[in-house]
């Protein structure tokens, strides 16, 4: 077991008492802004892993999302020629490859990044099966039992028939670590959710992945916001920056819109590079990526004021609030006094003042979401409607709007 303390330790993740949202150790609101690095146990070295997880640390992700076998069906070795089960049968797991686990995940401990380790996939059924599955389940999480900065995912088709297998694997997680940590599941293919199960009882949040139809992310994710019992929503797997879903590459634009979509529908939200997942000569230079570091950006406009306390609200927009792949969306915090608004194409929109309900005027301001850099609009009075266009020459942009002070 891994049980060596680190400076940056973060975990056990667990879910707020409202269930929207996430806390850490210390019980501090923890902003999900995830990132997918599938192959992070198996198709890299320790030294290239410790590259991948600082930077992302250095950029503002606080998880990412990992296969514990690497995308297939779990009989493929890491550099070491090492296979995650002797024989490939899950009976017998490989100690020398998940000896190479075990390292990075200390790397993700000391840069303060929580692992989401993915335990199955759908590719895997003639190996994981309901027979064997929560002895395999309940070795893993034996294993990483005092590890506070994991959590548990699984990768099945959001199909009924994969409920046995899924359930047996979550009874051997908890069983294994004793409810330590958080499980979810991530179905594959897209367009398709975890709510699918939402009622089952271990099954801690929801992940969507939407993958090329990145238009449906702020109606999934409002799907499952609105569910009961509440549970928090991550949008966990979407287009990939530079990928090829659309027969041209995916822009930092497509980027920030999926992001700001699936934040403003009151979820969470994971970010991919294409070169990354596919193990491209280029994942290197990737990890720079303009979305990547926009991400960034967008944490730091959230993290900003309590963005905990946030909650949709479309009613702000008394116009021109748009659709599909151009949806304009806003949010609200829960006493009224601030909002955000998105705005995904340069557009004039008619915002309600009203809805600023403390003090006597609004104070306006645009963030652009490349850099971050905040304009002043000036002070309105909180009463009627007003017109508000996007800078000229920014492709997107971020209204706020808060109390005067």
């Amino acid at each position: 077991m891994l049980t060596a303390p680190k400076a940056l330790d973060v975990g056990p993740i667990r879910v707020s008492g409202n269930g929207r949202y996430f806390l850490d150790q210390n019980d501090r609101p923890f902003f999900w802004l995830g990132d997918t690095q599938w192959e992070l146990f198996r198709s890299f070295t320790l030294a290239e892993a410790e590259t991948i997880l600082e930077n992302r640390s250095n950029k503002g992700f606080t998880a990412i999302q990992v296969m514990l076998t690497g995308v297939g069906d779990g009989t493929k070795p890491n550099l070491a020629g090492q296979t995650p089960w002797i024989n490939n049968n899950p009976d017998t797991p490989n100690e020398n490859y998940f000896k190479q686990v075990d390292s990075v995940i200390q790397l993700g401990r000391q840069t303060g990044l929580v692992l989401v380790l993915g335990v199955f996939h759908q590719l895997q059924t003639t190996r994981i099966t309901p027979v064997n599955a929560r002895t395999y389940a309940k070795w893993l999480a034996q294993r990483y039992r005092n590890v506070p900065n994991i959590i548990w995912t699984m990768y099945p088709k959001a199909e009924h028939q994969f409920i046995p297998v899924v359930r047996e694997l979550a009874a051997g997680l908890q069983e294994g670590d004793r409810g330590t940590h958080l499980i979810t599941v991530h179905p594959d293919p897209s367009p398709a959710s975890s709510s699918f199960i939402h009622n089952e009882s271990w099954l801690s949040f929801n992940m969507i992945q939407t993958w090329a139809y990145y238009e449906r992310i702020y109606e999934m994710v409002t799907k499952d916001y609105n569910l009961a019992p509440t549970k928090p929503v991550i949008m966990a797997e979407g287009a990939y920056e530079s990928g090829s879903e659309y027969g041209f590459p995916v822009t930092p634009l497509m980027v920030r819109k999926q992001a700001y979509w699936s934040y403003m529908a009151g979820g969470h939200h994971s970010y991919g590079h294409n070169d990354s997942w596919r193990l491209l000569p280029t994942w290197k230079s990737a990890l720079d990526a303009p979305g990547a570091f926009q991400m960034g950006v967008l944490k730091k406009i959230f993290t900003a004021r309590e963005w905990w306390n946030l909650v949709p609200n479309q009613s702000i927009f008394a116009g021109q609030e748009s659709q599909n792949t151009m949806l304009n969306t806003a949010v609200q915090s829960q006493s009224g006094d601030w909002a955000m608004a998105y705005l995904s194409s340069q557009t004039s929109v008619s915002i309600n003042l009203n809805k600023i309900t403390a003090g006597s005027e609004v104070e306006a301001s645009w963030l652009d979401p490349r850099t971050g850099t905040q304009t002043r609009i000036g002070n309105f009075p909180n009463t009627g409607i007003r017109s508000f266009s996007t800078p000229v020459g920014w492709e997107d942009a971020v209204l706020r709007l808060e109390k005067s002070t």
